[in-house]
């Protein structure tokens, strides 16, 4: 069983549990580490866990019958996701892949529909992640039919930065320009052409290993 402290650290919605159900938590929890280009799990799967990533980084997308790759979000260090799927007990209608070396945390079925029919503060976090994922996948559907390239690498980059899916990030973001394409669905060549402009207007500042925000509200209005 994971000690509570390192939960706590790991999942921000279990700082809101009280005593009781933070053992619950604790006690249907598992980790397991996937390899970079792994699949976490694909399009159709019964994947019977809802899922935080503890640390690395992975791409939620599809890939259609025509092999064309489209990508639906980032999952960093403290996301949390799945709960839809769970709630719904149906097959995954997406796939997730480790973009590096990715480590998770599963709870399972079981214990996520015991905390969903018993704890006030797991629900209101699970209002707050749902509503924040509608908003994001509508924003995603906009910016893939409305905006240019830098544009979706702009937006693409600023979605990490939402204080409910991804609550413990800081304005250093450790990724590779390959993976931030991999993100925006473009190829790692165009990435850097964005990247670069971005930083030329003063919104982010490209550094070893990761880029700094500079200006997060700009990145999230870029090109209105």
């Amino acid at each position: 069983m994971i000690a509570a402290d390192y939960l706590k650290r790991i999942a921000a919605w279990s700082r809101e549990l009280n005593e009781r159900e933070l053992e619950i938590a604790r006690a249907g929890i598992v980790e397991k580490s996937y390899r970079a280009d792994e699949f976490i799990f694909m399009r159709g799967d019964q994947f019977e866990y809802w899922t935080g990533v503890v640390t690395g980084l992975a791409r939620m997308g599809i890939v259609s019958r025509g092999g064309k790759a489209t990508s639906f979000a980032g999952l960093t260090s403290g996301a949390w996701f799945g709960e839809g799927s769970v709630l719904k007990k149906e097959p995954r209608r997406y796939d997730v892949v480790a973009l590096r070396d990715t480590r998770l945390a599963m709870m399972d079925r079981s214990t996520f529909f015991w905390l969903f029919e018993n704890s006030v503060g797991f629900n209101r976090f699970l209002v707050g992640q749902l509503n924040e994922r509608l908003g994001q996948f509508i924003g995603l559907l906009e910016y893939g039919r409305t905006l240019d390239a830098t544009a979706r690498l702009a937006r693409s980059i600023a979605s990490l930065f939402n204080p409910i899916l991804y609550p413990d990030l800081t304005m250093h973001l450790e990724i590779t320009q390959e993976e931030i394409g991999a993100l925006s669905g473009i190829s790692r060549q165009n990435a850097n052409q964005c990247l670069k402009r971005l930083e030329k207007e003063g919104l982010l500042r490209l550094e070893y290993g990761g880029v700094t925000i500079v200006d997060l509200e700009r990145l999230r209005r870029y090109s209105e």
